[in-house]
Formats: structure tokens, C-alpha cells, sequence
């Protein structure tokens, strides 16, 4: 009786790299700690010296704007939720900071300067007392839109809502957000918001020296945020998050509640908009319903997407381009940046559905592991896993 015939076998093949190279690839604790280490230099060295006041605060709110996009790459990219109101976290946790900050601002027993102005209000309301002490301003930052996505997604995914229909429902709960904050003129600024904020825990923010604090602390932030970020996704979790984007049956088949599953990932990037919006008042000086509404959701989902979701720097880095883009756009094309914004993400969508990031990836599949072929060739179809050499000269081995 003869057995099958087996094939030799190279572990590089199998390991899926090319003979006598995987001993020289950096494993991924290097390749992390070397990411991280060059995204500091770059933030807290090189910007710093390379760029103006003004241009450092410009890419302080950039940076805020990743904080969001980190937070949609988790529930999106991963878990498979189109996240179309997280402008609602993000004014929650600004408007959070910022009524600390204006409360400050006017001092012990003072009502707010817009509160005086509009002349409707003869003593503070009970809601804006707590937010006077920074220990419960600050923590409400993150827990209160957390606390709103717990309720939100507790109801909605339970109800096993999904695809379409939640991008819809989240998206008009940042619709009923800032009408809610309009209609409350003398207690929310209206339409205005919460406008010349000047200190930040006692620190002038007219101040350059203040401002880039603020821009460091911001940095930190958004390096702490990524770190987060990837030990959840490599964790069990975050491979259960994604088995319920491809599969979510097959997961409640397995015993686990797919709805408990995506309320965790939801409510996590709800806690990270939060912060953003946090660090975004003391940065810009302003928050508003304007800053909130459908519109800049629908910009923060548009820069992941340009990024590439499924990756964990592409959020980041795409949400950078893209605010950056509109920048300059607007300052050359005033009339007409709208649409050239929107053209590039009709090209990236159309032409690079991965996002940004899979630009790597792709050029590498083209140039081969050994970099001898050119990226305009085809690569050869790939041999059988364990082959390290052609069919025809492969020796087989038989036993007996």
C-alpha cells in the first residue's frame, strides 16, 4: 500500500515569506515600537520646528479630527457599523469642556457672558452647575457620550438594526442634536455655541507659549488613542468584532451576542469622539452646533474612507489629508473646494476602495517579494502552499 506523495517543504515558504529573508524582518513589537517611535519625533519635534503658531494650531485641530477617525475605523472598519453621527460625541465632549471653561472664565457666582447678553436667565441653570468643578467636567468628556451610545446602541442593535438603517438613524440623531442646541438660545449660545473661550485650567490661550501645550497635549492624546486602538483590535475582541461584521449568525450560532459585541466597539468610539471634542475647544477657541451636525459626520466618515478603514493608521491618516485638503482648497479655491473635496473622494472610492493604505499593499504585490519585477508587470500565479520551487522539477517523495 502506497501513501500519498508528499512534498518538500521550505518553513519560509510556509510562513508565506521568501527563503533567507524572514530572519531579517523586524517581528511586530519592533515594527510597532518603531511606528510609534516615528510618529513622536514627527509630533513633538519636527512639526513643532517646521511649522508657525498658526499652522501648529491648524494641525492641532487636524489632529482632533483623527481622534474621531480612530474611534469610526474601530466601528466601522471592524465591526461593519457606518457610524453617520458622530458629530454627536464629538459636540457632547466639547460642549462638556467648553461650559467648564466659560463657567471658569466668568468666576465663582458669575453667569457665562452670552447668559448676560441675551438677558434670559437671572441665575445659572441647575444642568451647567456640576460642570464648575474640573472633576466632573472632565470625566464627563468621555462618559457622557459614551453613556448616550450605551443608550442609543443598547436599543438599536437589540433590535438587531443594521447596515443602512443605522447610518440613517444615527445620522438624524446628530440632525436632532443641533436643533436641540439652536432652539436653546440663553442656555447653549443657539446657533452661536460657546464662543471666546480664554483660559484653559488657568492657562491664557492667547498665549503662543499656552497654544502649543495644547497642541502636545492633543499629540499625546492621539498617540495614547492609536495604542488603544491596536491592543483591542490584535485582542480576542476585536477578532470576535470582525467575525461579526462577515458573519454575524454564524457568531450568535457559536454562543456569543453579537449585539453586546458591537455596543462595546460603538461605545468606545463614542468615548474617543468625546475626547476629541474635548481637546478641540481649548485648540480652536469655539465650539458650535456648525462643528456637529450631519455635515461634519459625514467628513469624518469621508477621511476614513480615504484612509483606508480597515488598517489602523489609515484613519488617522486619511482624516489628516482630507482636513488638510480642505484647508488648502479653500484658500485657493474659495468658490469651488466643495467639489474638488468631493472629487477626491468619488477617485479614492472608485479607484481605491482599501483607502490610501492599500497602496502599499498593492505595490508590493506588484514588484514581488524580491523586488525583481516591475510594478506595471503581472506577478506569476502563486505556487501551492509549501512549494519552493517550479511543479515540473518538484521531487516527489513515496513511502512504502
Amino acid at each position: 500500500m502506497t501513501a500519498a506523495p508528499l512534498v518538500r517543504t521550505d518553513p519560509a515558504a510556509v510562513a508565506g515569506s521568501p527563503p533567507g529573508r524572514r530572519g531579517r524582518r523586524f517581528d511586530g513589537p519592533a515594527r510597532t515600537a518603531v511606528g510609534f517611535a516615528l510618529g513622536a519625533a514627527l509630533l513633538f519635534a519636527v512639526a513643532p520646528l517646521a511649522l508657525s503658531d498658526f499652522r501648529l494650531s491648524l494641525l492641532a485641530k487636524y489632529l482632533c479630527v483623527a481622534m474621531v477617525a480612530i474611534g469610526i475605523g474601530i466601528a466601522w472598519g471592524r465591526g461593519g457599523m457606518l457610524t453617520l453621527g458622530q458629530g454627536v460625541f464629538f459636540g457632547l465632549g466639547g460642549y462638556a469642556m467648553a461650559m467648564h471653561l466659560k463657567l471658569a472664565d466668568a468666576g465663582p457666582g458669575q453667569l457665562p457672558d452670552f447668559m448676560q447678553l441675551y438677558g434670559q436667565l437671572d441665575e445659572l441653570p441647575l444642568w451647567w452647575r456640576p460642570f464648575a468643578s474640573p472633576w466632573v467636567a472632565l470625566p464627563a468628556t468621555v462618559l457622557l457620550p459614551m453613556a448616550v451610545a450605551f443608550g442609543l446602541g443598547s436599543l438599536v442593535f437589540r433590535r438587531r438594526v443594521r447596515g443602512a438603517y443605522f447610518a440613517i438613524l444615527s445620522q438624524a440623531l446628530a440632525a436632532a442634536m443641533v436643533i436641540l442646541l439652536v432652539g436653546q438660545q440663553g442656555t447653549t449660545g443657539g446657533t452661536n455655541g460657546l464662543t471666546d473661550i480664554q483660559g484653559f485650567f488657568g492657562y491664557d490661550l492667547d498665549d503662543p507659549v499656552n497654544q502649543r501645550m495644547v497642541y502636545f497635549i492633543i499629540a499625546a492624546s492621539l498617540l495614547a488613542l492609536l495604542a488603544l486602538a491596536r491592543q483591542l483590535i490584535r485582542s480576542r475582541y476585536g477578532e470576535l468584532l470582525v467575525a461579526v461584521r462577515d458573519g454575524e449568525e454564524r457568531v450568535r450560532f457559536l454562543g456569543y451576542d453579537p449585539a453586546g459585541v458591537k455596543l462595546v466597539g460603538y461605545v468606545v468610539a463614542a468615548g474617543m469622539a468625546g475626547l476629541a471634542g474635548a481637546l478641540f475647544v481649548p485648540a480652536v477657541g469655539i465650539v458650535s452646533p456648525a462643528l456637529i451636525g450631519i455635515v461634519p459626520s459625514i467628513e469624518f466618515v469621508i477621511g476614513v474612507a480615504v484612509g483606508g478603514r480597515a488598517t489602523l493608521l489609515g484613519p488617522v491618516l486619511g482624516a489628516v489629508a482630507v482636513a488638510w485638503a480642505r484647508t488648502a482648497l479653500s484658500e485657493r479655491f474659495p468658490g469651488t473646494w466643495t467639489y474638488l473635496q468631493g472629487l477626491l473622494f468619488v477617485l479614492v472610492v472608485a479607484f481605491l476602495p482599501g483607502g490610501l493604505a492599500s497602496l502599499w499593499a498593492l505595490a508590493r504585490r506588484r514588484t514581488g517579494p524580491a523586488g525583481s519585477r516591475r510594478w506595471w508587470r503581472r506577478t506569476r500565479p502563486a505556487e501551492p502552499v509549501g512549494s519552493t520551487e517550479p511543479a515540473e522539477n518538484r521531487t516527489e517523495v513515496s513511502a512504502a
